[in-house]
């Protein structure tokens, strides 16, 4: 959740600094915050037990919450969708229609958040894991998929959040953008991190 939103943060500071128009309408915000910060959450806080667990080394009792490490990860998978949200909504902004461009900044964060819940279900890879080994998360995913493309397509629900028609090339960008942060991810992991 933490990096979602710097995510939203950054893409919102980007736009700003450079004088371009609003990338999110607060529908769209209250929307982000209510399915892609909930589902991947509950779904997260039901992963099978980890028999592995209890090998850790107890956290030090002085060691805040939000440390070094911790804060570090959550800015950089942050870095990681607020650069895809930013492309999504250059590639929106050529266009020259700005609901265009906001409509793919809202459809590749939310995406990217729900991908992102993949990533946040431990410190090794999802390959190390277990893909299936947490059906909660691919319902949540699911879930937050079938609903972002009810609002996107469902004329009754376009105009209540304020979102344009996609062409198929943009959902391609849109798909391929949102994906990149948990490639990113998995790869750093996967090289990075030992599985026990």
């Amino acid at each position: 959740m933490l990096s979602g939103n710097a995510g939203a943060i950054f893409v919102v500071l980007y736009a700003t600094i450079l004088g371009l128009p609003v990338p999110f309408a607060p529908v769209h915000l209250l929307f982000i915050n209510l399915l892609t910060d909930s589902l991947p959450a509950i779904a997260i806080g039901l992963e099978p037990n980890n028999k592995n667990t209890m090998k850790d080394r107890p956290r030090d009792i002085r060691t805040p919450l939000l440390n070094k490490a911790f804060t570090t990860q959550v800015i950089l998978e942050g870095l990681l969708i607020a650069i895809a949200t930013a492309v999504a909504f250059e590639i929106g902004l050529s266009t020259g229609d700005t609901l265009t461009a906001s409509t793919m900044a809202f459809t590749t964060l939310c995406l990217s958040r729900l991908i992102h819940g993949f990533n946040s279900r431990s410190k090794q890879s999802i390959f190390a894991i277990g893909v299936f080994s947490n059906k909660y998360t691919w319902l949540a995913f699911l879930i937050g998929f079938v609903a972002l493309h009810v609002v996107l397509f469902v004329p009754s629900f376009t105009g209540i959040f304020e979102v344009a028609a996609l062409s198929g090339a943009q959902l391609g960008f849109i798909y391929s953008l949102s994906f990149m942060p948990f490639l990113v991810n998995q790869w750093f992991k996967l090289l990075f991190v030992r599985s026990k």
